[in-house]
C-alpha cells in the first residue's frame, strides 16, 4: 500500500459501511499513498482490517493522532468531526467530512468535482462531502444547467437502507425473513433511531428520513434543498424535496422534475448533453425497457440517469430518473474523488 513519494492519509471511522468503501475505494483508484491510519471510536480500537493483503490495527481517534497525517477522510458521525477535524487542522491536515457538520458553514466548500471543483481553492482546511441524495442529483443537473440554465427543481427521493447504516440494512433483512416466515418483529432503527417511533421498513414505503422539521419538511430534505443552492452557487434557485426510505439495500433513486431557462429545448437535447457529461451514464432506452436501477448501480462511481422526457404542460419543465450507489457517488467515492482534486489542483503540500 506504501507509495514513497505518496501522502499520509486517515480514515476516521474506518469501520463504519463507508469507512470500509472509504478504503476499498482508496485501493481501486491507486490513490498515492505513503502511510495508511486507520481511526475510530474507542469501542472498535483493536480491530484488525485488511488492505491489500496487509493488516491494520484501527486505533482511536484522539487529536494528537493526526501529527504528519496530510489528508483525513472523516465518516464517523457529526460530533466526531465537530471535535476532531478541527484538530487535524490544526496539525496540518486537510479534511474532507462526509457528514453535515460543516456543510452549511459558510467557510467550509460543500463539493462535488463534477460540479464546482474550483471552490476546493477557497478551503481553511476543511472541505465537506454533500448529503448523498444531493450528490447525484447536482452531478446530472449541472450540465444542463451550464447549457440551457436551470430555474426550478423539485425532487421525490427512494432512498435505500443503508443510507441510515450497516445496522439498517440488517433491519431490513431480518424483517423480510420474519415476515415471511410469519414470525414477529419489532422494528427499531427506521426511519429515525433517535425518535419516537419506529416503523416497519420491508414492505413498506417510510415518507420520513431524519427528524422533521418546524416547517414540515424533514432534515433530509432540507439538506437537500440548502446544499443543491450551495453547491451551484445559485442562492434564489427554487428547490423543494420529498425524502422515502424504501425497502432496498443499498442504491438511491430520484425522480427530478426541473425548468430551464432556454426555449425551444427538446429531450433529446437533454439526452445528447448527459450522453458526454463527466460522471454521469445516460440509460434512457423505453422501448428495450433500458433504464436505471439501484439493484445495477451497486458497486459503481457513476450517476445512472434515464426516463428523461419533456412535462407535458410546461414547455420548459422536463423530468428524469437519477440512480447511483449511495455509499459510492454518495459518500466515499464523493470524499476520494475531493481528495484526487485537491492534488490535481496542487493544494495538498
Amino acid at each position: 500500500m506504501s507509495q514513497q513519494n505518496g501522502f499520509n492519509v486517515a480514515v476516521v471511522g474506518a469501520t463504519g459501511a463507508v469507512g470500509q468503501q472509504m478504503i476499498e475505494t482508496l485501493v481501486k483508484q491507486n490513490f498515492p499513498i505513503k502511510n495508511l491510519l486507520l481511526l475510530s471510536s474507542a469501542r472498535s480500537a483493536g480491530k484488525k482490517i485488511n488492505v491489500s493483503g496487509q493488516e491494520y490495527t484501527v486505533q482511536e481517534a484522539k487529536p494528537e493522532s493526526f501529527e504528519g497525517i496530510d489528508i483525513a477522510l472523516f465518516s464517523a458521525g457529526g460530533s466526531v468531526s465537530k471535535e476532531l477535524a478541527p484538530e487535524a487542522v490544526k496539525r496540518g491536515a486537510i479534511v474532507v467530512d462526509n457528514t453535515s457538520a460543516f456543510r452549511m458553514d459558510q467557510n467550509t466548500p460543500l463539493v462535488v468535482p463534477e460540479v464546482n471543483e474550483a471552490d476546493l481553492h477557497n478551503h481553511n482546511g476543511i472541505i465537506a462531502n454533500p448529503n448523498c441524495s444531493t450528490i447525484q442529483m447536482v452531478v446530472a443537473l449541472q450540465p444542463i444547467r451550464e447549457k440551457f440554465g436551470l430555474k426550478k427543481v423539485i425532487v421525490s427521493t427512494y432512498q435505500a437502507v443503508s443510507g441510515a447504516g450497516a445496522a439498517a440494512i440488517s433491519e431490513l433483512m431480518d424483517q423480510t425473513k420474519a415476515i415471511l416466515n410469519n414470525e414477529s418483529y419489532e422494528p427499531k432503527i427506521l426511519p429515525v433511531k433517535s425518535d419516537n417511533n419506529h416503523y416497519q421498513i420491508a414492505f413498506n414505503a417510510i415518507p420520513q428520513i431524519d427528524k422533521f422539521q418546524d416547517n414540515g419538511y424533514t432534515f433530509e430534505e432540507m439538506k437537500m434543498i440548502n446544499e443543491t443552492k450551495k453547491i451551484m452557487n445559485l442562492s434564489d434557485l427554487p428547490v423543494s424535496a420529498t425524502c422515502v426510505r424504501l425497502p432496498v439495500a443499498v442504491g438511491h433513486s430520484e425522480s427530478v422534475y426541473f425548468e430551464i431557462e432556454a426555449e425551444g429545448v427538446t429531450a433529446n437535447d437533454i439526452k445528447a448533453l448527459l450522453q458526454d457529461a463527466p460522471g454521469v451514464v445516460l440509460q434512457d432506452d423505453p422501448e428495450n425497457q433500458i433504464y436505471p436501477m439501484p439493484a445495477n448501480c451497486v458497486g459503481k462511481n457513476d450517476v445512472f440517469v434515464g426516463r428523461i422526457r419533456k412535462d407535458i404542460d410546461e414547455s420548459r419543465g422536463f423530468h428524469m430518473w437519477v440512480v447511483s450507489d449511495n455509499l459510492l457517488k454518495g459518500a466515499a467515492w464523493n470524499s476520494v474523488q475531493i481528495a484526487e482534486s485537491l492534488i490535481k489542483l496542487g493544494l495538498v503540500k
